[in-house]
């Protein structure tokens, strides 16, 4: 009887462990992939720093405002920037709102956490009491429904972390831009190794939140809580916006009974990492609203590759969308460089089988993801079949 040996199963996605232990990214190092990815983030840069002013100006400056009719102006209320608001000429700052709220609901970090503590509601009471010290009518309100106010704060606490987050993202992205301009960035690796070595920089970064009412200064997240970059809201957005998401509607049923959205969150795949690009440019969209901001700041290089396409700017959209989700891959990469337990390169066995355990848990959760889409290696030309070679197979 003859015996066998059967051999270990590999992971469906072995391709990218073994690329990730390499040293390499999830996104191919194809010239045209970095030409796309650093002029994505360029524009994307720019977009984030206008995401990021507001978002910190709402939190500090729009403080328990029921109808803050006028919070995207940034304090700046004139005709001319209203006629553009009507009109629709101006930044898009719903879909910040939109990352904000996915992180509130998604929850996870230490700032989640502590907004769910007794410290919190004592800090956050004491600005309520403070805010509304000669209006009895709120104050009776609160009494009667005491969750009420605490939980626009803990909105507000969202608005204030998430802008702070975006402002190291954007200043990196920006960089990332000046450095290629100088011949410094020509790989994705070398994308890649720029923002890991940004995000360890500010990864101990502190996130804190007050707020001036009237003459005094009220806490609502002080430094004493530890709350810090990373930890507290860099991974948190990572699972919350790339992965998790929220279902967007006029796409999926909410309907309970047709059983289109999971029922659980840790289910939920609507994130810049699954979706698909071909919807944005349509109504109900929330990504749709970042491309369309980002059409404003395209690198001229990259501008100019979209419009010699086959389809020119009919789909500029969705050729952005395209880019910047392979950006995300790139992001993505440094993040888990970043959090792996040992130097993904390690030759200590003890080290190699925990980096593979952990590796393995990312890329239980790329299966459905765009990641093989994004590693096609597709052109932009509108030819539709190769040249035929002149020369004969040998």
């Amino acid at each position: 009887m003859s015996s066998t040996t059967s051999q270990p199963t590999l992971h469906p996605l072995e391709e990218f462990i073994q690329r990730l232990q390499a040293g390499d990214a999830l996104l191919p190092d194809y010239p045209e992939n970095v030409v796309e990815v650093v002029g994505i983030l360029k524009s994307y840069g720019v977009v984030l720093d206008a995401y990021s002013r507001n978002l910190i100006y709402i939190a500090e400056n729009q403080f328990l405002v029921f109808f803050p009719f006028f919070k995207y102006f940034n304090g700046e209320i004139t005709l001319s920037k209203l006629l553009q608001h009507w009109w629709h000429d101006r930044i898009n700052y719903e879909y910040a709102e939109y990352c904000m709220k996915a992180m509130l609901w998604h929850g996870g970090g230490g700032l989640d956490a502590y907004l769910d503590s007794p410290e919190f509601k004592q800090l956050a009471n004491t600005a309520i009491q403070a805010r509304f010290k000669n209006n009895g009518l709120i104050l009776g309100v609160n009494k009667l429904f005491p969750d009420f106010l605490p939980e626009s704060i803990r909105q507000l606490s969202y608005y204030s972390a998430l802008g702070q987050f975006w402002r190291v993202m954007s200043d990196m992205f920006i960089e990332l831009s000046d450095r290629y301009d100088q011949g410094e960035i020509q790989s994705i690796p070398q994308v890649v190794d720029h923002i890991l070595k940004g995000l360890v920089a500010a990864a101990n970064q502190p996130i804190t939140y007050k707020v001036k009412l009237r003459d005094r200064v009220y806490e609502i997240i002080p430094d004493s809580v530890g709350l810090t970059f990373l930890a507290d809201t860099a991974i948190p957005y990572v699972e919350a916006v790339f992965f998790r998401g929220t279902p967007f509607q006029g796409v999926v049923s909410y309907n309970a009974q047709v059983h289109q959205i999971p029922t659980e969150q840790k289910e939920f795949t609507y994130g810049a990492l699954y979706a698909d690009p071909l919807p944005i440019g349509g109504s109900g969209i929330p990504p749709t609203q970042l491309m369309q901001d980002m059409i404003h700041y395209l690198p001229d290089y990259l501008h100019e590759i979209y419009r010699t396409s086959c389809r020119g700017e009919d789909d500029l959209r969705v050729q952005i969308c395209q880019s910047f989700q392979k950006s995300m891959y790139c992001v993505t990469t440094a993040t888990i460089q970043g959090l792996a337990p040992y130097p993904l390169n390690s030759t200590d066995s003890q080290q190699q089988q925990a980096n593979r355990i952990y590796l393995e848990g990312w890329m239980n959760r790329f299966i459905t993801s765009r990641l093989l889409e994004v590693n096609q290696r597709t052109s932009r030309s509108c030819q539709l079949f190769p040249e035929r070679s002149t020369h004969s197979a040998e």
